[in-house]
């Protein structure tokens, strides 16, 4: 192991115990605390990344993996997967020094973002951090005198009208304006190394890779021509978290593999990445967050005069977190967050209308609504799955609330796994379907086929 991960950076879940008693015991403790009020924390296994990696192994042999810090940048998370050999792709200085600090090496490191601040390329340039994204004229300039010993990948733009998210709308170099930014790389002397795309997240169609991939192969064919001498092809993200996706990982992988087979065949030089960021984190942490405060609403009935006990009503629970912290999704994703309850209620209990809203005093903050609840109290605690994308180091001046504790936990196995004890040398044809439990998450039965797995070598 590198040492990037160590034992005590995490509860270590052994046999027959799940992150859900984890959550459950931190719960109880939080609940009965009495010098520190815990409103919301996260209970992140890290047993899960490990188990996705292994996965993206096996799906994608040929392509490298780099982690989209941005998407989620906690320490546990940053060690995992250092941990793992990935490499990180970062959006500005505050990045590379995160992963800096960890012990990253500047040659496992994209400065990815085509928009830059000048400080923040002097400081990559200073550090070590040699590849840089572009997609621009006045970018490269930036570049070319704040940087001159950059190698330069060009960001070129993808068909995402049906992903959820449109990065070619900002990002991304036209197919017809890249020989004209190819050429003013080669007059300022800049050496441009390969192609970056970007489908966007949610895309539900895998054959938009196929199509930016073999967009990616025009531009090395012009690079060539210019004398530019390419060998990275950098896949970008957009790869699903969550298991019931509309499109599967396994399915864009499959769609990859053959456009890369096509475009970019095995031997012909070119170093294939991509940046992952939900894929990893996703499904890795679960949300508890306590309710604060609850109000009952009299629904308005025609040719009722009075209230009673019996009058049909409407709850609304105030969480300690909201739309302008960890539940953003809400706002820039359309997430429908759904609580699981941590009492199981009994099933003789009634149900009310129910709506979710966080702490800020904004009409905006509401988390979910049209829900059918039994009657919560302040204190009592929801679970939300699947948290682990853009919610951590979320903070805002409007919450005026410090960023969720996170306590990670990852079975033995896992660790084991992540060791390297666990990986078989050689298997037989009869054993290549078998599969080996990893993730300490809620299913501990899950299993992972873990093909090979091996180390990145540096990216220059």
């Amino acid at each position: 192991m590198a040492g990037y991960l160590r034992e005590t950076d995490f509860v270590m879940v052994e046999e027959g115990f799940s992150t859900r008693d984890l959550l459950e015991e931190l719960t109880l403790g939080a609940s009965q605390a009495t010098t520190e009020e815990v409103a919301a924390f996260f209970v992140a296994d890290l047993g899960a990344v490990v188990r996705k990696h292994f996965c993206f192994l096996k799906c994608l042999p040929r392509v490298r993996s780099f982690y989209a810090v941005k998407c989620n940048s906690s320490p546990g998370v940053l060690k995992v997967l250092a941990e793992l050999g990935l490499g990180f792709s970062c959006a500005n200085k505050a990045e590379m020094e995160l992963v800096q600090h960890i012990g990253v090496p500047a040659s496992k490191i994209i400065y990815a973002n085509p928009c830059k601040q000048i400080a923040h390329i002097k400081y990559a340039a200073k550090h070590g951090v040699r590849l840089l994204s572009f997609d621009n004229e006045m970018e490269l300039a930036k570049v070319v005198k704040s940087h001159p010993s950059a190698k330069m990948v060009l960001c070129v733009a993808t068909e995402d009208s049906h992903s959820l998210s449109h990065l070619s709308l900002k990002f991304g170099a036209s197919l017809k304006s890249c020989r004209h930014l190819l050429e003013n790389a080669k007059r300022d002397h800049v050496e441009v190394v390969g192609v970056s795309f970007h489908i966007g997240s949610g895309c539900p169609d895998p054959q938009a890779y196929a199509q930016s991939i073999a967009d990616a192969r025009v531009v090395f064919e012009m690079g060539a021509e210019l004398g530019h001498r390419m060998h990275i092809l950098d896949l970008g993200g957009g790869f699903p978290g969550v298991e019931d996706a509309k499109v599967r990982f396994e399915e864009i992988a499959s769609v990859i593999n053959s456009a890369l087979d096509l475009y970019f065949p095995e031997g012909c030089g070119v170093d294939i990445l991509a940046k992952l960021g939900r894929y990893y984190v996703t499904s890795a942490f679960t949300l508890a967050v306590s309710i604060i405060a609850k109000k009952e609403v009299l629904l308005d009935q025609p040719g009722r005069e009075e209230e009673t006990s019996s009058s049909p009503k409407s709850v609304v629970y105030h969480l300690g977190e909201g739309v302008y912290g960890v539940f953003n999704s809400v706002l820039f994703d359309s997430a429908c967050p759904a609580p699981i309850l941590q009492k199981k209620p009994s099933t003789e209990q009634p149900l009310y209308s129910s709506s979710l809203w966080g702490p800020v005093a904004s009409g905006c903050d509401c988390v979910a609504e049209g829900l059918w609840l039994p009657q919560l109290h302040v204190g009592d605690w929801l679970v939300f799955e699947n948290m682990g994308a853009y919610t951590v180091d979320v903070g805002s001046l409007l919450r005026g609330a410090q960023t969720c504790r996170i306590s990670y936990a990852m079975s033995r196995v896992a660790w084991e796994a992540l060791q390297g004890q666990l990986l078989p040398a050689e298997q037989d044809e009869d054993a290549e379907g078998m599969c080996k439990p990893l993730s300490c998450g809620w299913e501990i039965t899950d299993t992972l086929c873990m093909g090979p797995v091996f180390t990145p070598a540096s990216i220059m």
